[in-house]
């Protein structure tokens, strides 16, 4: 056996902090493999000195690798990355060369707030990787952070490289970032517009996300200077607005979707919350908020209405718990989600292939 498939086996050794395969990570080279007979040797670089989980790496190495059938023995040793892989392994993440680079970046707005868009968000990058994508997600709400509790990351610290990389945090499956990962969920967060550009710019730049298909952007509500900030830095993202069945929400969303349109940012369509009340006993739909208002905004854009979320108290109890509704494969509004994130998809399609013909 050569060095090429011992390291595709390792691939699936993950390390158990910044969950992520310590091959991806860089901690395993093909010059950290020695093969003597039905030894093989391997030397794993820790990104810091002393790692407490070195232990639990170890064991996980020597299982995969005994697995295998080939080796009698396997011997690991532990050794700390140099300054030089370390800048590697960060890839410096500079604005040219970034997540939002490779990765389809949708921005989840709305035009107000309580309209239910980071409930939204969080389902909606948790249906993504159930249907088999790598996802982000950065909650870009600074000042009203919700993220993090409705993941169950509240005060969960990034693991750090040096004092300006992180990673994000891995929870169901996902890679999300908050600023309640910094701060007490009970804090008040009173910053002017250069710190909150600061903290976001940190958020998409500084942290090593990976191999990204899809990045979730959680905006704050409105049009504000963040979501405009954010739709200049990253002009190749899409928008998807979020609203409920009433007009006053609908009507403000047309405002966030009219500014992506002046700054060149695509709309994907439009989720509604809060679409309808399905009584549990004659399974009729009452339509608490109103009717078609959705569509009016829709059509007004020139977009189309991506899914109908229903309302259940399901959804709102799960989130509170840091156990998403969408994580409940059973679930008929997981497989809404589901859905609608399918939709989100085929539109994305839609607007890169319609650029690649006008290039053509």
């Amino acid at each position: 056996m050569d060095k090429q498939k011992i390291l595709d086996a390792l691939r699936d050794v993950y390390d158990p902090e910044l969950g992520r395969s310590i091959v991806e990570l860089g901690m395993v080279k093909p010059e950290s493999i020695d093969i003597d007979g039905s030894t093989v040797k391997i030397r794993v670089n820790l990104t810091i000195k002393g790692c407490p989980l070195q232990a639990t790496i170890k064991d996980d190495i020597e299982k995969k690798i005994l697995s295998l059938g080939v080796f009698d023995k396997v011997v690991v040793t532990f050794g700390e990355m140099s300054k030089e892989e370390k800048d590697a392994l960060m890839g410096e993440n500079t604005h040219e060369d970034s997540v939002f680079d490779t990765a389809r970046t949708i921005l989840v707005g709305s035009g107000k707030g309580g309209v239910g868009k980071s409930t939204i968000a969080v389902n909606l990058a948790i249906a993504a990787s159930k249907l088999g994508h790598k996802v982000g997600l950065i909650d870009a709400d600074i000042l009203g952070f919700s993220i993090s509790r409705m993941l169950g990351i509240n005060d969960i610290r990034p693991n750090a490289i040096d004092e300006t990389h992180m990673f994000p945090i891995r929870v169901h499956d996902i890679e999300a970032i908050s600023m309640g990962n910094f701060v007490s969920e009970d804090s008040a967060v009173i910053w002017r517009g250069p710190l909150l550009s600061n903290i976001l710019q940190q958020f998409m730049y500084n942290v090593q996300w990976g191999d990204i298909d899809y990045m979730f952007v959680d905006l704050p509500p409105g049009t504000g200077d963040v979501p405009l900030s954010i739709m200049q830095l990253i002009p190749q993202s899409y928008l998807l607005l979020t609203t409920t069945p009433q007009s006053a929400a609908s009507h403000v969303a047309g405002r966030l979707g009219k500014m992506a349109q002046k700054v060149g940012v695509d709309i994907l369509g439009v989720v509604e919350n809060m679409s309808y009340f399905e009584c549990p006993d004659c399974g009729s739909r009452h339509y608490i908020f109103g009717e078609k208002e959705s569509e009016k905004l829709a059509k007004e854009l020139k977009t189309m209405v991506l899914g109908e979320i229903p309302i259940i108290t399901d959804i709102r109890e799960k989130s509170d718990t840091g156990k998403p509704i969408a994580l409940e494969d059973s679930n008929p509004v997981a497989e809404i989600y589901k859905e609608v994130f399918r939709n989100i998809d085929r539109r994305c399609t839609e607007i890169d292939e319609s650029y690649a013909s006008v290039k053509r």
